[in-house]
Formats: C-alpha cells, sequence, structure tokens
C-alpha cells in the first residue's frame, strides 16, 4: 500500500463528519443537550447544516485537487479547523464544564482529532503549510467556529466567500507571473 498524500488523506473529513453526525443525531440528541446550556443561534435544521457542511468540504477538496495551491491547501485546512477540530474541543469543554456528556463527544475525539491530525501532518510534509501557518489556521479557524456559534449559519457564507475570493485572487496572480 503506497503512503496516503494530502489530497487522498482530506477524504477522511467528510466520512468522519457523517460518522459525528451519526453519533450526535442518530445514536443521541445533541440539538436537546445543546439547548440546555446555550441560546439557539442557528434555525437551520442538523439536516441541513450536514448537507452544508458536506458539501462545503467536498467542494474544498475538489478546489485542491483541482489547483493544487496553498492557498486552496491552506482553505480546506481552516474550513476543518474551524468544523472539527474547533468542534472537538467545543464537545471535549462542553462535557467537563457542566459535567453533562456532549453527544458528539466520541467521534470528535476519536476520529475528528486523529484524522485532521494526519490530514495536517501531510499538508505539512507535503509543504504546503509551515508549522507557524497551521498555528494561525488553527486560531482563526476558532474564530470562525465561535462566531458561528454565537451568529449563526451566516459566519459559514462569509468564510467560504473569503477563502473562495483568496483562492481566485491566488489563481490570477499566478496566471499572470507565468
Amino acid at each position: 500500500m503506497r503512503d496516503m498524500s494530502f489530497s487522498t488523506a482530506l477524504l477522511l473529513a467528510p466520512l468522519a463528519y457523517t460518522l459525528h453526525h451519526f453519533e450526535e443525531h442518530i445514536l443521541f440528541n445533541f440539538r436537546e443537550w445543546r439547548l440546555l446550556y446555550f441560546p439557539d443561534s442557528n434555525a437551520l435544521s442538523t439536516e441541513i447544516i450536514f448537507m452544508i457542511l458536506t458539501a462545503i468540504t467536498l467542494l474544498y477538496v475538489l478546489l485542491h485537487n483541482l489547483f493544487e495551491s496553498r492557498a486552496t491547501a491552506m482553505s480546506v485546512l481552516l474550513f476543518l479547523m474551524a468544523t472539527q477540530v474547533q468542534n472537538s474541543l467545543f464537545h471535549l469543554g462542553a462535557t467537563l464544564y457542566f459535567w453533562d456528556f456532549s453527544p458528539g463527544l466520541y467521534t470528535a475525539l476519536l476520529l475528528y482529532l486523529p484524522v485532521n491530525f494526519l490530514i495536517a501532518l501531510k499538508a505539512f510534509r507535503e509543504s504546503w503549510v509551515t508549522a507557524k501557518s497551521l498555528l494561525v489556521l488553527f486560531f482563526v479557524g476558532g474564530t470562525s467556529f465561535w462566531f458561528f456559534e454565537v451568529f449563526g449559519p451566516i459566519v459559514i457564507g462569509i468564510t467560504v466567500l473569503s477563502t473562495l475570493i483568496w483562492i481566485l485572487v491566488d489563481r490570477e496572480r499566478d496566471s499572470t507571473t507565468v
């Protein structure tokens, strides 16, 4: 078996998200649990959010496979930091803070963290990112995640639009320097 590339490792993210969603909403009732402790900042159904986040993840994977640039690599990593890595910290932190199991904790810790560590490691080894840029992506992703928790889905749109503009500008810059 050959070594898994960054592009191939990215395909693990939507699979992990599918299993995480299964834990949150089929095995348990995350939304009911969440409403015990947090205001409802998201009027969209969990199915709609699942479809949106999965589609966006796959869009980023496709963009990276098509254009293979640092902008596409960093954009997909930023999105995964915001949607999966920070989500893991949310589940763990909320479980410990409220001393009440947060549905989604198992897959957050056992899938999200190892899968995203592997993805980040592949990105680093293939020189798509540096250790410093990974740290920046972690903090920007965290900001995006917490803004989403406060302001709702509009934050997803702003994040995606910003990164798509970045990818287009980067592509345009590359095409004019060739």
